[in-house]
């Protein structure tokens, strides 16, 4: 038997597909990362988002998920630090907009590439997105009859692919676009888009943890 109702499967994929390539938190996080520290940095960014999804299934598998939702008041707390985290850095790149400096361009460094997992870790981690998910979105699909690992296996393998492809074509896109305006006026727009975005992002996630 196989560990996942292949009908249910089936739908999850397209219920997953809708989901992956629709604009929020985690892809537009990866677009400005792209267009403010480089395509590299995008791409870490969204190995760091990944890892934290990845966690949330380890967390759903744990029985985790259950508890953040019986105490909403400890995770509307993590959600808010999250967002206000996102917000400051928003607020940097348009600092850095306004001064017209490069002191914020960090593309290719390798402290820029640590931060952007770090920071892409800290946006899905505290996504009310991904609880929403967990006690939402993915309970229906599974077979309390079959074995809940590998059920859980599948799911977060099929998640983490199409989020990876999703993500990572935002994260391209906007490294590419900040490739094509090298100038200090590009750079200053694009640490202004970049701010814009991250700022766009901050409010998704503290809205919704609400």
């Amino acid at each position: 038997m196989s560990p996942v109702d292949p009908e249910k499967y089936a739908l999850y994929l397209g219920v997953m597909a809708v989901l992956a390539v629709t604009p929020g938190p985690a892809n537009l996080f990866a677009i400005a990362t792209g267009a403010q520290r480089g395509a590299r940095a995008g791409l870490i960014g969204v190995a760091g988002m990944n890892a934290a999804t990845l966690a949330w299934f380890f967390a759903a598998g744990a029985g985790l998920a259950a508890a953040v939702t019986a105490f909403g008041g400890m995770f509307h707390l993590i959600a808010l630090a999250g967002g206000l985290y996102v917000a400051w850095l928003g607020v940097r790149a348009l600092s850095a907009a306004i001064k017209g400096g490069e002191g914020e361009i960090e593309r290719g460094r390798p402290a820029a590439v640590g931060a952007a997992f770090r920071d892409g870790f800290a946006v899905q981690i505290s996504n009310p997105k991904a609880v929403l998910f967990f006690t939402a979105v993915l309970p229906p699909f599974l077979d309390l009859s079959r074995p809940l690992a590998a059920q859980l296996a599948m799911f977060a393998a099929a998640t983490i692919v199409m989020d990876a492809a999703a993500m990572s074509a935002y994260a391209v896109l906007g490294g590419g676009l900040a490739a094509q305006m090298a100038s200090p006026g590009g750079r200053r727009a694009f640490n202004a888009l970049s701010g814009a975005l991250l700022l766009i992002v901050a409010a998704l996630v503290i809205l919704r943890a609400h």
